[in-house]
């Protein structure tokens, strides 16, 4: 089985999601976004992945890439491929079907608390988040999990969308905090040591609920 995993160069890492699907028997392909002449098409691809990114859809600095991903996933969905969209994703998904996507009043990075009816054994508990835009969902989607910034998870036809990290490993958030990533930690008030040192213990905790979210995704949604 192919899974078709979307990101930018030097932060592509699947990490929790791809796990699980590796168990599963998943092998990945990839496409970055920065070079959508060289991408993979969709064909014969059985899930395909959209991971999060430091960009937002209404940049015009990324215009053209933008444009070109919401080809990829209009054809992906037109063809009925089974797609997981996280963060950027999930946006990019919504601004492809007539959702909007703008900047956030309030920005949520860090651990932070999600509610959910319609599958709260799945969805909701605290998650990973790191983003700074809010999106709606649109029409012909369902909204299946919110906070009090917005919507946090979406569903459509053979697709999943959530604006929280299921993905993250303390690999990836001590990347995402150090570097160019501790200033903009900082200016939100948060101790990048103190997020890794705490993110630690909690993506064990989320670890299980992240598996049962792909195995749930696979099984009742992709199907």
């Amino acid at each position: 089985m192919r899974a078709l995993i979307v990101g930018n160069r030097g932060d592509a890492d699947p990490g929790l999601v791809g796990s699980r699907l590796a168990e599963l028997g998943f092998a990945f392909e990839r496409n970055e976004r920065e070079y959508p002449r060289e991408w993979k098409p969709v064909a014969n691809v059985d899930v395909m992945l959209l991971l999060g990114s430091e960009w937002s859809v209404y940049w015009e600095a990324n215009a053209k890439e933008v444009a070109a991903e919401v080809d990829l996933v209009r054809t992906a969905m037109q063809r009925g491929v089974p797609t997981f969209a996280i963060c950027y994703g999930a946006q990019l998904i919504a601004h492809a079907f007539g959702g909007t996507v703008s900047r956030s009043t309030t920005p949520e990075v860090g651990w932070h608390k999600v509610s959910s009816t319609a599958h709260p054994d799945l969805l909701a508990g605290e998650w990973l988040q790191w983003h700074y835009d809010v999106f709606t969902v649109p029409q012909g989607f369902t909204t299946v999990a919110t906070n009090d910034v917005g919507p946090q998870a979406f569903t459509g036809r053979r697709l999943v969308a959530t604006q929280f990290h299921p993905e993250a490993t303390s690999d990836i958030i001590t990347r995402w905090s150090t570097g160019a990533g501790s200033p903009e930690l900082q200016r939100l008030g948060i101790d990048p040591k103190h997020l890794c040192e705490m993110s630690a213990e909690r993506v064990t905790e989320r670890a299980g609920a992240t598996a049962r979210l792909v195995d749930w995704f696979l099984a009742e949604v992709a199907s």
